[in-house]
Parts: structure tokens; C-alpha cells; sequence
């Protein structure tokens, strides 16, 4: 049949060490639609595609495909059954060649002999590019595509590997409105061959235009599913928040003195004309969905990517930051949201971790003072509670709270004036969560200016004194925490505003 599912997820649940991604969640996609996924950041849908292209394995629930029971080892193994994935951050071989690229680990060979057919491969690519209207040749360089050619490459890939269904996570992420339109025709015509296309965006509109059904998810949870004919966008944000703000976040009140940090007209990349200001003991929060900008804005103060224009004030006084060791110098830290990556050297020990943008403070020229050392670590790790064999152990051995906690102590221990948190409790329990709201209480009522980013939004809402809101790079509302504790603001306000609504 025309309207048959060719790919059913059912009761599949999945979960890393206490955190349940996933309890018993279903989906169901057709032949030939744009199926969309819609859900707040860490509501499950990523899990559940890394569970359908082999990159994680359910714990429980069942996966058919064109009607018999799949699995898949891993992202090759499910290309080669049919389903293909692109990802939001693409990885491209810069060094390879665009037919190199799309027939990679299916090449042509010469018949009896073990050299590359170039010639046969690049025919192939020049065939199926030219039925995509693509504006370059089998032998460009990847590294010579922008971001949207490169996109249309992967895409390219997966109709090669003959996909009958095909992830999308956040196509559009980096796309101006003309490689958009391009993308969405190259969407309608894969659906008109049958292909069937799961769309995972926060663009509304986008959801809107393309999209023939959609299905939604919440704290990793299947909510339900509607077609687009009928549905409203209050309709689908309901379905996405679907609870109220509880009280669950031990925020303090406190003394909120004079303005400490503030940015006038900032921008680059992903972001534009941002400005703002955060007071001594304020907990500023940042609200806006992913690939709005709001962590742009934090790496480039941190001076990790270069600022275009504006200026940059600490104490009243302008500052210039052109690295991250600029804004250590001056006072400012940074958490960045992925730990494992830019956080911690996880083979290195605790003391280590800590000790490692504090070394200066801790020798006399070139000789390190390590009975002082190990009593700052000592002092700091137990104001903030990590729990962990000695500060000899090495920091992959902890658990995820505990992680974060190192990251925090070796800024503590500097004493910045300035805290940013990019996604502070990402991965961690509930129990390190609360540790972790507590310390920040503790550390802005010690004077310290704090700016928070968060995709949760019960979080940015329970633990922010004011919050701003990004959409597509700019700042589209300011919300003050009297209007969140008076009900006259709730999670669908904004939601809806980092939608872009007004």
C-alpha cells in the first residue's frame, strides 16, 4: 500500500547509567512523507535516531523496516539496509574530491587488479549530480563547497546508497532562505520517488511548509502525533511543553549590586547587534534553541572565536579579549557545554584538571609550589562536594555531576569576577543537578556575576534572575523573574518567543 509505514519504532527505551532518554516511545513513518520531530532539547529525538542508524542500542522495544524485524550495528550497516542520517554538524573530508566523498568505502575498482577506477567513480558522481542540478563538479574539492553544498553532498550520498528513509537533523541550521528553498525542493522530490524523510527542526515555519505529518516528544516520551493539515503551532508547543513550572530549583535570593560585565552591540559569527548587562550577585539566564546564536556569543567574549563588531566592558572599563587566556587574565571563566571536549583532560588527574588555568598563581618562576597546590585542590573540591577517590584520581573515572563539578572548581579556584555556564547541568542526575543549582546560589551571593545557558527550560526559568531570549542571532525578548513568579510568563511565552514569535 501507498500509505503504508515503511519504518516502525515500538516501546523502545534507553538508558545512560540513572538518566532514562527514552521510556517506552513509538514511531511511525510512511513511505514518501516528511515526517517532522518535534521536541524541547532533550526530549529523546537524537537518541532514538542513533538507536535507528546503530549508533546506540535500545535497551528495550522492537524496529521493523519495510516490514520485517531491523537493526542496524552502526551508521554503515544501516546505510546498507536503506536509512541513511545527516547530521546538524557535518563532517566532511575537506582533502577529498566530491565524487571521493559520496561513493567513500564503495568505490570502483579496476577489474582483476586492486587500483580505484577515478574515471568510472567520478562518471557516476557527474550522472547523479546532474539530476540534482548541483552547481559543481564530480572533482571539486569538498573544502571548496560552502555549508549548504556540502549539506546537498550528504544528501546526495544517501540517495546513492539507494535510502528509502532519510534523518534530517537541523538541515537548515547554517542555510540562508535561497539554499533553503533549494533544500525543500530537493525534499519534494525525494518524496515523489517514495524516499521518506524524518525532519527534525525548531524552525516552525519550516515545519509547516515541508512537512506532511509530525509526531512530538517530551522528557523522552512520546507525546503523540498529528497531521500538519489542522494542527497550530500553539497547539504543537502545548504538546511539546505540556507541564507547569514546579518549584524544584533551590534558588536564593540575592543582594544584586552594580553592573559588573556588559556587551554593546556584539557580533559574529551566528550572531549579530547583541547587547546586555549582568549585575554582581545576578544570575542572567540565556533562553533560545539550538543554533541561535546564544553560544556564539558566549565563545567569542571568551575570545575562543573572533567578534566582527561592538565592545566589551568589565567594571566600566573597555576591555579587548583575543584569546581565552585574555579573559582568564581579566577575570572571566568559562564552562563550556561539552565538558569531555573543552572541559577536562580526562586522563589527567583532579588536581590536574583544577590546578591547570591557576598554575601561575601556584610557582616561582619556573618551579611549581606543589605543597600549595595540593591544599587550594584539597580546599576547593570539598567546597564543592566532588566525590572521588583522592585528588590523584583521574577525572574520566567520575561520573558525569562530579565532572562538572571539576570544571567548576578549577574556575572557582581563579576567582573570576564573571561565570559563564553553558549548559551547566547537561548529562548530570537529578542529585548533581540541585548540587550544582546550589552552588551557583552560593557563588552569586558571594558577589560574583553569573550568565547561564540552558536549553531546559524549567531550569533557565528557576534559577534566573532575568533571561534573555535568542532567535536566529539576535536577542527577541527579556523576561524578569517577577514575571515568571507572578504566572504572567510561562514556558509557551517563551517557547513561542524563541520560535520568533513577538
Amino acid at each position: 500500500m501507498e500509505n503504508s509505514y515503511i519504518l516502525e519504532c515500538e516501546g523502545i527505551s534507553k538508558a545512560f547509567g540513572g538518566t532514562q532518554a527514552l521510556a517506552d516511545v513509538e514511531l511511525h513513518i510512511k513511505k514518501g512523507e516528511v515526517h517532522a520531530l518535534l521536541g524541547e532539547n532533550g526530549a529523546g529525538k537524537s537518541t532514538l535516531m542513533k538507536i535507528i542508524i546503530g549508533l546506540y542500542k535500545a535497551d528495550q522495544g522492537s524496529i521493523t523496516f519495510e516490514g520485517k524485524p531491523y537493526s542496524a550495528r552502526g551508521p554503515a550497516d544501516a546505510m546498507a539496509a536503506g536509512i541513511s542520517m545527516i547530521h546538524q554538524e557535518l563532517n566532511p573530508e575537506p582533502y577529498l574530491t566530491i565524487a571521493e566523498s559520496i561513493f567513500l568505502n564503495r568505490e570502483d575498482v579496476k577489474k582483476g587488479i586492486h587500483f580505484l577506477d577515478k574515471k568510472k567513480t567520478n562518471e557516476r558522481a557527474e550522472k547523479i549530480l546532474r539530476e540534482f542540478d548541483f552547481p559543481k563538479g564530480a572533482r571539486t574539492m569538498m573544502e571548496d563547497l560552502t555549508l549548504a553544498q556540502m549539506q546537498m553532498v550528504e544528501i546526495i550520498k544517501a540517495v546513492s546508497c539507494d535510502s528509502r528513509v532519510i534523518i534530517m537533523d537541523e538541515p537548515t541550521s547554517s542555510l540562508d532562505s535561497e539554499e533553503t528553498e533549494h533544500l525543500f525542493g530537493t525534499i519534494r522530490g525525494l518524496k515523489e520517488k517514495g524516499v521518506a524523510i524524518i525532519y527534525i527542526s525548531h524552525r516552525m515555519e519550516e515545519i509547516f511548509e515541508i512537512c506532511d505529518r509530525v509526531s512530538v516528544f517530551r522528557d523522552g516520551r512520546y507525546v503523540g502525533s498529528r497531521e500538519m493539515e489542522g494542527v497550530t503551532t500553539k497547539e504543537l508547543i502545548s504538546m511539546m511543553v505540556g507541564r507547569t513550572v514546579e518549584n524544584v530549583f533551590p534558588k536564593q535570593e540575592c543582594p544584586i549590586g552594580d553592573v559588573v560585565f556588559r556587551v554593546e552591540h556584539l557580533s559574529g559569527k551566528g550572531f549579530e547587534d547583541i547587547s546586555f548587562e549582568v549585575r554582581a550577585g545576578e544570575i542572567l539566564g540565556i533562553s533560545g534553541l539550538v543554533g541561535s546564536g546564544r553560544s556564539e556569543t558566549m565563545r567569542a567574549i571568551f575570545g575562543l572565536d573572533p567578534l566582527t563588531g561592538g565592545k566589551i566592558y568589565l567594571e566600566g572599563k573597555e576591555i579587548v579579549i583575543k584569546s581565552a587566556g585574555d579573559a582568564i587574565a581579566k577575570g572571566i571563566a568559562m564552562v563550556n557545554e561539552d565538558r569531555k571536549t573543552y572541559g577536562l583532560c580526562l586522563f589527567r588527574s583532579l588536581r590536574e584538571n583544577i590546578s591547570l588555568p591557576n598554575l601561575k598563581r601556584k610557582q616561582k618562576r619556573f618551579i611549581l609550589n606543589q605543597r600549595r597546590e595540593k591544599e587550594e585542590v584539597l580546599e576547593v573540591s570539598k567546597k564543592l562536594t566532588v566525590k572521588a577517590a583522592g585528588i590523584e584520581a583521574d577525572a574520566y573515572s567520575l561520573s558525569g555531576g562530579n565532572q562538572q563539578k571539576v570544571v567548576l572548581s578549577k574556575w572557582i579556584m581563579a576567582e573570576p569576577k564573571v561565570l559563564i555556564l553553558d549548559e551547566p547541568t547537561r548529562g548530570v542526575d537529578v542529585g548533581a543537578k540541585s548540587e550544582i543549582h546550589t552552588l551557583m546560589c552560593r557563588f552569586a551571593a558571594q558577589g560574583m556575576a553569573i550568565i547561564m545557558i540552558s536549553s531546559e527550560l524549567p531550569e533557565v526559568m528557576g534559577m534566573s534572575d532575568r533571561i534573555l531570549i535568542y532567535h536566529e542571532g539576535r536577542l527577541n525578548g527579556e523576561v524578569s523573574r517577577r514575571e515568571i513568579l507572578s504566572g504572567g510568563v510561562t514556558q509557551e511565552v517563551i517557547l513561542a518567543k524563541e520560535f520568533g514569535g513577538k
